[in-house]
């Protein structure tokens, strides 16, 4: 299915291509055409979270995810307002970004990897680093 900005008007708030919706297990997420991000709106990244599957939403490339991670000065799609660039609490090595009124944009790759909590999570945290101390 390609973008139509009749039936959807949402833009990517990393590369400002259009989004599409996608619906797993009645959950509507926002996926970009163009560099795969996912934008949730309130809880439903935790919603999918412990849904069996859903990362199957998370079609990007990882590695042209993480060259959008240094893109953290972004508006939200929905209210425009500049996000808090922030990373996960038990998984420091995922950067993504947040608006507190409508949700929480992750680039490619990094839904898979939010899905599962391992031991080598922690590892990764400790190589990538704290968002806030990297990138303050």
């Amino acid at each position: 299915m390609n973008y139509d900005a009749t039936q959807h008007s949402l833009q990517c708030p990393k590369c400002g291509h259009g989004m599409l919706e996608v619906i797993y297990s009645e959950v509507v997420i926002d996926r970009c055409t163009h560099c795969q991000g996912l934008w949730f709106d309130a809880n439903e990244a935790l919603q999918l979270k412990s849904i069996p599957g859903s990362h199957l939403l998370d079609v990007g490339d990882a590695e042209i995810g993480v060259h959008y991670d240094a893109r953290a000065d972004i508006g939200c799609p929905r209210c425009g307002k500049p996000m808090e660039a922030t990373s996960d609490a038990k998984q420091k090595h995922i950067w993504y970004e947040l608006c507190i009124e409508h949700g929480m944009f992750m680039d490619a790759g990094e839904f898979r990897d939010y899905r599962e909590e391992t031991l080598l999570d922690w590892f990764r945290g400790v190589i990538k680093g704290d968002r806030s101390t990297v990138c303050p």
